[in-house]
């Protein structure tokens, strides 16, 4: 089966940095998402393997733009010690309304005396990325992973 619009497809996906110094996944765990357009993996990977079948490999050198976007300094936010949550610690993360009046999700990068310091950009943004991936399996989505947008059962969401 190819891959195209709602279909479930299982992947090996390793992720470095330009250098090959590993960022996620060892390319050892396989994963699965929903193919097209689904915002389930970067969208230059999607269109490199749309009409692919398994066995199909690929490597892709992502610029900033193409993987997690340049980092956004409006995104940095402090807020009193007084006011952070329990048990949350430097590397965790938060979720609170953002400048722009949205919530979104906040790394914790400094607790500095009574001030604790946020960062709401994706802990890649402003990096390249390299992406392998090998096609395992392509099946047909059923009509619950594609109401629910991603893929259920092995290597995919668990509900």
């Amino acid at each position: 089966m190819k891959i195209e619009k709602n279909t479930a497809v299982t992947l090996l996906l390793k992720v470095t940095d330009p250098k090959g110094l590993f960022i996620y996944n060892d390319g050892k765990q396989a994963m699965a998402y929903l193919h097209g357009g689904y915002e389930n993996v970067f969208p230059k990977l999607e269109a490199a393997l749309e009409g692919q079948e398994a066995g199909f490999s690929v490597t892709l050198n992502l610029p900033v733009e193409d993987a997690f976007g340049e980092r956004d300094e409006s995104l940095m936010q402090t807020m009193p010690k007084s006011e952070f949550p329990p048990g949350v610690k430097v590397g965790g993360q938060l979720q609170r309304m953002g400048a722009d009046g949205e919530m979104r999700y906040f790394f914790v990068t400094k607790i500095k005396g009574q001030v604790v310091m946020l960062d709401g950009n994706h802990p890649l943004a402003g990096k390249p990325l390299r992406c392998s991936a090998k096609v395992l399996d392509v099946r047909a989505a059923t009509v619950e992973e594609i109401e629910h947008e991603h893929v259920h059962g092995d290597h995919g969401h668990q509900h």
